[in-house]
């Protein structure tokens, strides 16, 4: 017990003790540390060796980003070079998912700033729920400077949210030739599909109708492609290098805008179409189809409240009756017996057949027009003064199928093949199509209604401006153009206009005349049912035509106390000059009653402004 209370005993105990209190804690520190450098060379070995690859392009990707730049559309021009449709600057909303993480967290911020709602963001991220991590989404299409400027004061709170730079289609004429020049639109899934868009993605824009959708492959340009290097949210520090994107082709059209806009203020309330053409090439000069559509108010996608206006209107605006809208011809279709009934030998220049107002057939009277009658008639005269009785008697001799032959080798029940989606084909019945269609045979007296273009017969307006524009020229009939060429931004050319000939109308130059006479007549003969038409110095020929809506039992073919919607629909097909003709038309006015009234001024009107103003237009 002494030896313990030694003050030198204790001191050295102590100091054996705290020698083995640090040796113990040194020992545990060494075993610490290379505990740790093993851990550490093992998780190094296996990040570095193991996963070093993965590792390495990962690390890549987060910080070098290879981006697309879209490419600026071309521009459409009228033939004269005036701009109708260009681009303008816009802001395109993007996400890049895997910059963006938390991605609710972040979608609340955007929304909370911006006021876009959270489930529209989360739809558009849903919608391309297949994107890759670190490539951008698009959340939203245009928005406007104030949205960026508030963006643009969080970007630090907003990680992985991008503004990109773009170009917005601009249409300068608001509903002028809205059918013609069509609109864009987002690419859809079934788009995606089809091999012509394999380089496509979501959220591109594409041509949906007209022009746009028609010469989509030459406008849209090739992407660009740049590597970016981006900081840990997303945002660029610096471009490292640029492959530049190619701006598209330019289109030039064949239409002249002023003569185009001219036609529509004439049609103005109207619903109904015009077609004007060069008869010596096809080349289309104007083509209208009213209402129309505001092509602005489809750019970053059309309202629900505009489309349902659109599709409830019993106007039918979203349709192109230019090449869609269906009708029968009428007495337009005169043309197509009589020169069937010339070329046939059923009648010839002065065969004539006497109208005393109807002809009985098959046990009941098939009324003319005339209630009066119009007496005896040749087939210039019967032309001129639109004799339907004059008509059934050479149906009658000619026979269905005979009629069809030179409608069809004019063009006429099929499509022409211009360069615009949806062309209806129409109709031009046969003996042969109505057993197929209705199991039934023809009849005879179906034949008279055929002979005067109503029955079966089905039209659009191009075809019958075709049509028209054939016998103008003597007998050819061309494809209507619509793209006069296409150029580079630099002016090479990509794609010239050549005429293409479709075919030839199966009549002598002698019987082509005779036609041509009883047309001339029609406006500028005493009797002609366009008379009060005829322009002062010009020679305009044409044909008036009345469409029946429904048909009619009572004496009176035609009644003013009939709702809008059953009067019948007004024809005027015309040329002008009579001599080398220039310009030749079809007019169609929905429930017009008469073409000699509703139709034949318009097409007057316009022969005369596109004559008299024709040395200002180029080609």
């Amino acid at each position: 017990m002494l030896a313990l209370k030694d003050p030198n005993i204790l001191h050295i105990i102590t100091q054996n003790t705290d020698i083995d209190w640090h040796r113990q804690r040194l020992t545990g520190a060494v075993i610490i540390s290379i505990t740790a450098i093993v851990v550490l060379f093992v998780r190094l070995f296996y990040l570095q060796v193991m996963q070093g690859d993965e590792f390495r392009r990962l690390s890549k990707t987060n910080r070098i980003r290879l981006q697309n730049i879209e490419p600026s559309r071309g521009i459409i021009f009228d033939r004269k070079g005036v701009v109708l449709v260009d681009n303008r600057p816009s802001f395109n909303l993007y996400i890049i998912l895997k910059d963006a993480e938390p991605v609710n967290q972040t979608l609340k911020k955007l929304s909370d700033y911006t006021g876009i709602s959270i489930t529209v963001l989360q739809a558009a991220i849903k919608k391309n729920k297949t994107a890759v991590p670190y490539k951008k989404v698009l959340l939203k299409k245009y928005i406007g400077r104030n949205l960026l400027a508030v963006i643009e004061a969080h970007r630090y709170d907003l990680p992985g949210i991008i503004i990109d730079v773009n170009t917005r289609r601009h249409y300068f004429d608001n509903q002028s030739a809205a059918h013609l020049i069509g609109y864009l639109g987002e690419i859809n899934p079934n788009d995606l599909k089809r091999e012509k868009y394999k380089n496509y993605k979501s959220g591109d824009q594409i041509g949906k109708f007209g022009i746009e959708k028609a010469a989509d492959a030459y406008l849209r340009g090739n992407l660009g492609r740049e590597r970016v290097e981006v900081d840990a949210i997303g945002h660029r520090i610096r471009v490292l290098n640029t492959q530049d994107a190619t701006t598209g082709n330019n289109v030039y059209l064949t239409i002249d805008i002023d003569l185009q806009r001219k036609a529509e203020s004439l049609l103005d309330n109207k619903a109904g179409s015009i077609v004007a053409l060069e008869p010596d090439s096809g080349r289309v000069l104007v083509l209208v189809s009213t209402p129309t559509f505001d092509q602005n108010a489809f750019i970053g996608g059309v309202s629900h409240k505009y489309w349902r206006e659109l599709l409830s209107n019993p106007n039918r605006p979203m349709q192109n009756k230019a090449i869609q809208g269906l009708y029968p011809p009428a007495s337009t279709y005169k043309l197509v017996t009589a020169m069937a009934g010339l070329q046939e030998g059923v009648i010839n220049r002065h065969s004539t057949y006497f109208c005393p107002g109807y002809l009985n057939y098959g046990g009941r009277p098939f009324r003319c027009w005339k209630k009066g009658g119009h007496g005896t008639l040749n087939v210039v005269q019967a032309i001129e003064q639109s004799c339907d009785v004059f008509f059934y008697h050479v149906g009658l001799r000619l026979g269905v199928d005979r009629i069809a032959k030179y409608a069809k080798a004019g063009g006429l029940g099929a499509r022409t093949g211009i360069d615009l989606d949806h062309e209806s084909s129409g109709l031009i019945p046969t003996a042969a199509w109505k057993k197929k269609k209705m199991g039934d045979k023809w009849r005879r007296g179906e034949t008279l209604s055929i002979a005067i273009g109503q029955g079966y017969n089905q039209t659009t307006p191009l075809q019958m401006a075709v049509y028209m524009a054939a016998v103008a020229n003597g007998g050819t009939y061309y494809k209507p153009a619509i793209i006069y060429e296409i150029k580079t931004t630099g002016g090479d050319m990509v794609k010239p206009f050549k005429k293409k000939v479709a075919g030839h109308l199966p009549v002598s130059a002698k019987n082509l005349a005779i036609v041509s006479q009883g047309l001339w007549d029609v406006v500028n003969g005493s009797r002609g049912t366009a008379r009060a038409y005829k322009i002062e110095g010009i020679e305009m020929v044409g044909k008036t035509g009345t469409a029946q809506v429904f048909s009619r039992k009572k004496d009176s073919e035609y009644s003013d106390d009939l709702p809008d919607h059953l009067k019948a629909h007004a024809w005027f097909v015309a040329y002008a000059p009579a001599e080398n003709p220039k310009i030749a038309m079809a007019v169609m006015v929905e429930h017009g009653e008469h073409g000699s009234s509703a139709a034949a001024p318009i097409a007057s009107e316009l022969i005369k402004t596109y004559l008299t103003e024709r040395e200002s237009m180029k080609f």
